[in-house]
Order: C-alpha cells, then sequence, then structure tokens
C-alpha cells in the first residue's frame, strides 16, 4: 500500500471572479475551452467524464469526446444499446464533467440528456471515417464477447460488404443532447480556498449565479 497523503500542490495559475465573468455559463465554458486549448498541455480539451445511474442503481462514470456545444446544451454519440445508453434511457439526469489541469481547472455540469434528430446523428455519422463507421456497426456495445478475434473477423467482412458503398448510420447509433440545468466552474488557488462559482437555471430561463466554500 501506498501513503498519497503528501502529494500537494499549489494552485495559482488563474483566478474566478464574479466581476469578470459572463452571466450566461455557456459562454463561461466556451472562453475556459478554448483558453486551455491554445495553453496547450492537454491532449483531448474535449475529453469529458459521463456519470449516469444504471439499472443496478450504481453510478458510474467514463470518459468519452464532446462533439458539440450550442446555447441548447452538449452533444456526444454513442450506442443507444450499449449500458450506457440504456442507463440514460432509464434515467436521463446524468452529469459531464471536465478536468483541465494544465490550467487547474474543473467544469460539472448537471443536465437532462436527450436523443438528437436522425439529421443530427446522420450528419456526424457521415463525418467519420470509413473505420470508425464500421467499428460502430461491428460492436455491440458492453455485450459479453468470447474473444477479439470475433470483432476482427465481423469488421473485414463488413469491409468486403461495403467496399465502394456508402455506408449507413445504424438505428441503435446516435447522438444525445445534454441540456444543462446546473454548471459550475472550479478553479484551483492557493491555500486551497479555490473558486468555485455556480450556475442554477431558472425558470424563465436566466441563470442564477452563487459563489460556493472551496
Amino acid at each position: 500500500m501506498e501513503d498519497l497523503s503528501n502529494y500537494r500542490k499549489s494552485y495559482d495559475k488563474s483566478e474566478l471572479l464574479e466581476t469578470t465573468i459572463p452571466e450566461d455559463p455557456i459562454n463561461l465554458f466556451n472562453k475556459w475551452f478554448h483558453e486551455v486549448e491554445d495553453f496547450g498541455g492537454v491532449d483531448e480539451v474535449n475529453a469529458m467524464t459521463v456519470a449516469t445511474i444504471g439499472s443496478d442503481g450504481f453510478p458510474k462514470s467514463r470518459v468519452v469526446l464532446l462533439k458539440k456545444y450550442t446555447f441548447e446544451g452538449f452533444i456526444f454519440y454513442t450506442n443507444y444499446d450499449s449500458e450506457k445508453g440504456k442507463a440514460i434511457s432509464n434515467n436521463p439526469n446524468i452529469c459531464l464533467s471536465f478536468f483541465w489541469h494544465t490550467m487547474e481547472r474543473q467544469v460539472i455540469i448537471k443536465g437532462i440528456a436527450e436523443k438528437t434528430t436522425t439529421t443530427i446523428s446522420d450528419g456526424y455519422f457521415e463525418s467519420r471515417p470509413d473505420g470508425s463507421k464500421l467499428g460502430a456497426i461491428v460492436s455491440n456495445q458492453s455485450e459479453v464477447i468470447p474473444s477479439r478475434t470475433v470483432l476482427e473477423d465481423k469488421l473485414k467482412q463488413l469491409e468486403k460488404d461495403f467496399q465502394g458503398k456508402e455506408i449507413p448510420r445504424p438505428d441503435f447509433w446516435g447522438g444525445f443532447l445534454v441540456k444543462p440545468v446546473e454548471v459550475e466552474f472550479w478553479q484551483g488557488r492557493p491555500n486551497r480556498l479555490h473558486d468555485r462559482i455556480r450556475y442554477q437555471l431558472q425558470d424563465d430561463f436566466s441563470w442564477k449565479m452563487d459563489r460556493l466554500s472551496p
């Protein structure tokens, strides 16, 4: 066993003040996203953790890639029949989180997920490389398989079947739009007195802003 209690770091790269941030969390997310991207040191700035509640009652988190965000919400794509997809269908209340260590920042988003339109899902699927398209068709995501060979053999067969042909999006694969109801921004500060600003969606669709104690 290893004691990690002495792992400490001083956070001093930025600050988060009510006087310098926008009234809408999506604008602040956009600002932070591009600042992290420009700062560098993060391979995939759009990598986020998606947390759901499964049919067994346990929460489960996994890292996926954010593919688009607008004032309406955050979009990612998956197999609707996967463990993640089924969990969202049973309970659309989910949590997204980003951790950008290079700038000592976190963003935590509580939201309600819904399937994107077929037009949006089709459009993104068509933009993917053929290998990724076939991979989505090959994988019965989250299902038990006897070996990797099963996947590789199925992929080879599909490569032959679709050679020179358009690859259609399968009905079981598409996007989820997560509409935020609460967004928290966390900025590391010295002496563990971190900045935490929370936005909560109100009935009139405005956002209420509060500072939280670290």
